[in-house]
């Protein structure tokens, strides 16, 4: 892995460990030597996880819409700041730079990130590491309704294996590297001349 895609807030959130999680995996990819790919803003969790990278020397490449840009909430300090018409165009440019993702603490987009990524791998438009740092049992429902999906039969027993999570960041990357992807759906590269 070369590029790790963070999906987190762009708000702070209600307490001071969000924020200063945020800023420790920015700090510690960096450290390790992975890019961070994000969504390019300087607010909330968003900025703390680009500045953590930064400040610790790494590679951090923004990509945001240009609405977003327009009201002001671009990181102008990143490596490279990628300027997209849409959210479309944002989410596909997250996969085409990222060899994995990890999700941190958000709300809807940061959801709505997450769950597009799961669906394409499933399907086998990509079969990169999908993680959830699940620091302080933030994700706990969500893997129980996760769970829940599978066994009610809407997410097939195979692709369990697709959203990868740990408590803890040492353990996720870890869990990220020995990622083996499940059989997808539909065979997407056989599919295109």
């Amino acid at each position: 892995m070369q590029r790790i895609a963070v999906f987190c807030g762009s708000s702070p959130g209600n307490a001071p460990h969000y924020m200063e999680l945020a800023r420790h995996v920015g700090t510690t990819l960096a450290q390790r030597g992975y890019g961070l790919v994000y969504g390019g803003g300087c607010k909330g969790l968003m900025g703390a996880v680009a500045d953590g990278a930064l400040d610790a020397g790494g590679e951090v490449i923004g990509v945001i819409p240009k609405a977003l840009v327009s009201a002001e909430l671009a990181h102008h300090g990143c490596t490279v700041l990628e300027i997209v018409d849409t959210m479309h165009e944002r989410k596909a440019r997250f996969t085409e730079l990222s060899d994995a993702f990890i999700t941190l603490p958000g709300g809807i987009g940061t959801m709505e990130e997450l769950w597009e990524v799961l669906s394409w791998a499933q399907i086998g438009y990509h079969n990169k590491p999908v993680g959830l740092l699940n620091d302080r049992g933030f994700y706990d429902h969500l893997l129980t309704l996760y769970a829940h999906l599978i066994d009610e039969g809407f997410v097939r027993f195979r692709h369990r294996e697709i959203l990868i999570d740990d408590p803890t960041l040492d353990g996720l990357i870890a869990k990220l590297i020995a990622h083996a992807p499940p059989r997808p759906l539909i065979n997407i590269s056989a599919m295109t001349p």
